[in-house]
């Protein structure tokens, strides 16, 4: 892999950090409890429940997605970087734009 290309990666992982890192603070805010004593109604109150568990999920995901692609900005001055880890393979550049934060090539994952 050249320079070159390890910069468009560099420029795409942090364009997915600072997407994540937006997407996480939103999230945390959707994620508050919510007050027994609030003025909604018994459906709209287990709405906002639901709503509230799922939001919860997608922040765990967003959490984990933020971590490896810091892990892969760290890692992408490396030799051996934009190499599957499994099979050693070098892993195509569309995957790497697409999935910054890969560390498989699509047969190993």
């Amino acid at each position: 892999m050249n320079i070159e290309e390890k910069q468009q990666i560099r420029e795409r992982i942090n364009s997915e950090i600072m997407s994540a890192t937006e997407q996480v603070i939103e999230l945390k805010e959707m994620t508050q409890p919510i007050a027994p004593d609030a003025a909604i109604g018994r459906i709209s109150r287990m709405d906002a429940i639901n709503n509230k568990s799922v939001n919860e999920l997608l922040l765990s995901k967003t959490e984990v997605k933020l971590q490896k692609l810091e892990a892969s900005l760290a890692y992408i001055d490396k030799d051996d970087y934009g190499l599957c880890r499994v099979c050693k393979q070098p892993i195509p550049l569309g995957r790497l734009m697409m999935l910054p934060e890969s560390d498989k090539c699509v047969d190993c994952a």
